[in-house]
């Protein structure tokens, strides 16, 4: 496995639709996921983004929108979005 300074510098991005989405499909338990999903894959997370209460139907979603700026800027924190 990658040590810490090797590894690529990842986001992540949890949504939910409504507060009343299962347990298992809570922000809490996907951000658990994607963490551990990083650590065992060789990547450093450097952002986390949460849409809660969003629709999936549209794009214009702040944390979604604010995403997608930064990984558009040439000084990046980082290089892959984990969903």
């Amino acid at each position: 496995m990658k040590d810490r300074l090797n590894r690529t510098p990842a986001a992540l991005y949890a949504r939910v639709s409504s507060d009343r989405q299962d347990v298992d499909l809570s922000v809490a338990a996907q951000l658990r996921a994607l963490r551990d999903y990083a650590e065992k894959n060789g990547y450093v997370v450097a952002r986390e983004y949460v849409a809660e209460a969003e629709s999936g139907r549209i794009a214009d979603r702040p944390q979604f929108r604010r995403m997608l700026d930064e990984a558009s800027r040439p000084n990046s924190p980082f290089h892959e979005i984990l969903v």
